[in-house]
């Protein structure tokens, strides 16, 4: 697939998440919460997203498996794989504490890398796409028109860092210790990667568990925009791991050196 042809695939996901949004955001302040099998919270929200989210993609991107967070059980992971993976309600803790700061994460990895992908925040009103090779763009939910992001090269005084809002640990602050830090910011879910997209932090470390279905979404827009998600020994960040769960990472907007 060619970087225009997943830009546009990109947008065409920016409509399916709009229209998961929009379930969503019928059910805020009022959808109840349960909890899966691992004890994580569930809500009508999530399932509702989910799907919204699948009947989009039946319609406009047939052949294509997909794997979302509510029903990854039933399909293997292969880092060989063409698949879109979906995540209907990311940062369902945000949602839960209505802060907003929760998103509808689509993406599609081709052997192994996130190549395009979207990030919507319903309460936010805002959602972002990006297609390696084709950039990575932004603008209000129900706007027409898309303005282009892109990372920037961090100030002298120091790097400002994404931290995760539910789930900072000691290994976190133990990397933001080793860097010149001009400014700090706690944020939910896969926002984080698009802050450092659209230029408004430098780095986002993430140490404790996360899902690929988290990240993946995240990682297109940012590396779209210009910049590397890596894991802590400078590797790629790579899709189609066993049982879908991530290792840590560090999202830059321009590795260091």
């Amino acid at each position: 697939m060619t970087p225009d042809a997943r830009l546009r695939l990109a947008e065409q996901f920016a409509m399916i998440a709009e229209a998961a949004g929009a379930r969503i955001m019928a059910v805020y302040g009022s959808a109840g919460v349960d909890a899966k099998a691992d004890g994580s919270p569930v809500t009508e929200a999530d399932l509702v997203a989910h799907q919204a989210i699948l009947e989009g993609l039946a319609r406009d991107c047939p052949g294509i498996p997909v794997v979302s967070e509510e029903d990854a059980a039933h399909r293997a992971p292969d880092p060989h794989d063409r698949f879109i993976l979906v995540d209907p309600l990311d940062g369902t803790r945000e949602f839960i504490s209505r802060n907003g700061e929760f998103t509808v994460n689509i993406a599609l990895v081709e052997a192994g890398c996130p190549v395009a992908g979207v990030v919507l925040a319903p309460a936010l009103g805002r959602v972002w796409v990006g297609a390696v090779g084709a950039g990575a763009q932004k603008r209000a939910i129900g706007e027409p028109a898309w303005h282009p992001i892109a990372c920037r090269r961090p100030a002298d005084d120091g790097v400002v860092c994404v931290a995760s809002r539910s789930h900072r640990d000691a290994t976190t602050d133990a990397f933001l210790a080793e860097q010149t830090v001009a400014g700090l910011r706690s944020v939910g879910s896969s926002l984080k990667f698009c802050l450092v997209a659209e230029g408004q932090a430098d780095v986002y470390p993430r140490f404790g568990p996360t899902m690929e279905w988290d990240t993946a979404a995240g990682q297109a827009v940012l590396e779209a925009a210009g910049g590397q998600v890596l894991t802590p020994d400078g590797a790629p960040f790579r899709y189609g791991k066993s049982g879908w769960r991530n290792g840590p990472f560090i999202g830059w907007g321009a590795v260091p050196g």
